[in-house]
């Protein structure tokens, strides 16, 4: 292991400076509560600069126990500022558990020079970083790295070239792949899109300047998902034109040169970090964290999967206890020496339905795929159809768009939400299937085969796995995107994935399928002529048809016990 050069070579010992940290942090503290008790009290250096890739200085804050000894080193890098919440989740907490905590503004943002261009500069800046750590008194060599969205994008880049002093690392809710997180499937996530602009362009600034920009934006929001064309309606809404996000906007195929170097999935396939991923069922990045723990496992990496029942941002509110104990426990295995705080499997999982924590061995684990079927009348069946017929139709009309309702999202109204609503409206199809008399557990990967035909030739596919209680309440589990092209009358096949859960259905409950011809603003309406979102003034109605040989397969196991 790295370690720091003996004091006799170094030179006079390192003064803590006297600084506590900022108040406001320690107020914010002090409102937590299931956390566990602190070892140290935590002393803070403020506004260091430390030299980018380039030069540029990335401005830093320190955060240290106030004790004696030795003390591993954390590595924090963000474009969201260095204030709230940051600076009490990160710094304080961490260096009162026996860490230092390097908080540090990536370029371009935060008083740091240069300028922010998404993802191209993390893994040179993060490498410059640490070698300005190997230059402090107090860096005994042992490092790790913690952070959640895009401050585990720069952890992953980090990990491309992982320094020998690097031990651990510890992914919330967090982001390796840019382009699926403003697209899927070559549709645009709008409201991702839009919500990304706003923190990477006002986080930094501080809370007031955030609050504001997300409030605006909210008050904006159906005129700037509305507008025609939909190319730059952001800008009044943001006060500014951003070049990153225009580029982001315009670039929906991933095979894009501009896309090439932003997915750090590679970083994983040959890792040897212990790194420990949290997500949640709702979060908008759960799909790139069971991409990562599945490379970190055919890499043999050790590593480590904690899913709550959280959206991107509650998982670090309401789930921050969980999180935390979490990403502490981790790192003192694998920066202290101390695996008292581990648990004993790889995975933990909490299980919708019945509000109840699993530990498993795996993800996903040994399940059977079963098959439901549509059939007329709204039904849903386990019985396969002799042959292919069409089931029922619905008319999708892009100036009155299919409304999103909660999901995977990043914005404040995502989350389980009852569907009624939606469910009420013409161009939503539903198939519920009958009371269950056993309870049901589905546990991975949702996936969806559709066999649809349209009158246009274009058509989006949104489909939905709900639980339906005894009482008819529709409640979303998880859901997926999809695109197709048809031609004539003939049916074309589209498998759509609808992300993964751990859910038990109760006896009584009903499991509900549902389909719709997009989700609006959470992704951009299709105009039903083929042009690109971005650039439509002329919109199409779209009649969809969907045919007997579409299935809901569901990862079912026996109930839990």
């Amino acid at each position: 292991m790295p370690s720091r050069t003996p004091d006799a070579v170094a030179g006079p010992a390192w003064v803590p400076p006297a600084g506590k940290p900022p108040l406001s942090s320690r107020l914010m503290r002090a409102t937590w509560r299931g956390l566990p008790a602190k070892r140290h009290e935590a002393g803070w250096e403020p506004g260091l600069s430390v030299p980018a890739a380039d030069g540029s200085p990335l401005i830093t804050d320190h955060y240290f126990p106030r004790a004696q000894g030795d003390f591993p080193t954390l590595l924090v890098r963000s474009p969201y500022g260095r204030g709230l919440p940051w600076s009490p989740q990160y710094g304080l907490l961490f260096a009162e558990q026996g860490f230092h905590v390097i908080l540090q503004s990536c370029r371009g943002t935060g008083g740091s020079g240069g300028m922010f261009d998404l993802w191209h500069n993390e893994a040179a800046d993060g490498r410059a970083t640490v070698s300005w750590l190997r230059e402090q008194p107090w860096f005994d060599g042992t490092l790790g790295t913690v952070g959640p969205s895009y401050l585990g994008y720069v952890q992953w880049a980090l990990a491309l070239d992982p320094p020998p002093e690097l031990k651990a690392m510890v992914v919330q809710v967090g982001l390796h792949d840019p382009y699926a997180l403003f697209h899927a499937g070559g549709a645009l996530r709008l409201e991702n899109a839009l919500a990304v602009g706003v923190g990477m362009n006002y986080q930094h600034q501080g809370m007031a300047p955030f609050l504001k920009a997300t409030l605006r934006l909210q008050r904006r929001l159906r005129d700037i998902t509305t507008a025609k064309p939909l190319r730059g309606a952001y800008v009044p809404a943001f006060g500014t034109e951003l070049p990153w996000l225009d580029d982001v906007l315009t670039h929906p195929d991933a095979k894009d040169a501009y896309w090439h170097g932003a997915s750090l999935a590679e970083a994983a396939d040959r890792l040897r970090v212990p790194t420990a991923l949290i997500t949640g069922w709702h979060d908008a990045l759960a799909d790139q964290t069971f991409e990562q723990y599945d490379r970190l496992r055919r890499a043999g990496c050790e590593t480590a999967l904690l899913v709550g029942p959280w959206t991107h941002t509650s998982a670090l509110q309401r789930g921050w206890p969980e999180v935390f104990a979490e990403s502490l426990a981790w790192l003192r295995a694998h920066l202290y020496a101390d695996p008292s705080g581990l648990r004993p499997t790889a995975v933990r999982v909490h299980i919708g339905g019945e509000n109840a924590w699993r530990d498993l061995d795996d993800w996903p684990p040994a399940a059977a795929a079963t098959a439901w079927y549509p059939v007329p009348g709204g039904h849903l069946t386990q019985l396969a159809p002799a042959e292919s017929a069409p089931v029922t139709a619905f008319r999708y009309d892009p100036a009155d768009p299919t409304p999103s309702l909660g999901g995977p999202l990043l914005s404040r109204t995502a989350g389980a939400r009852n569907n009624a609503t939606l469910e009420a409206r013409d161009d939503v199809l539903t198939f519920t299937g009958p009371p269950l008399t056993e309870p049901m557990d589905i546990l991975g990967p949702v996936s969806a085969r559709l066999s649809i035909s349209t009158d246009t030739g274009h058509a989006d596919v949104f489909t939905r796995l709900c639980d339906v209680d005894p009482q008819g309440r529709s409640v979303n589990i998880c859901d997926g995107f999809g695109r197709l092209r048809t031609a004539g009358q003939a049916p074309s096949q589209v498998t759509v994935p609808m992300s993964s859960t751990a859910h038990r259905f109760p006896v009584g409950h009903r499991i509900r399928w549902q389909i719709s011809g997009g989700a609006h603003p959470r992704y951009a309406r299709s105009p039903g002529t083929g042009e690109s979102p971005l650039n439509a003034t002329a919109f199409t109605p779209v009649r969809i048809t969907l045919h007997t040989d579409s299935a809901l397969v569901l990862p079912s196991s026996s109930a839990l016990t």
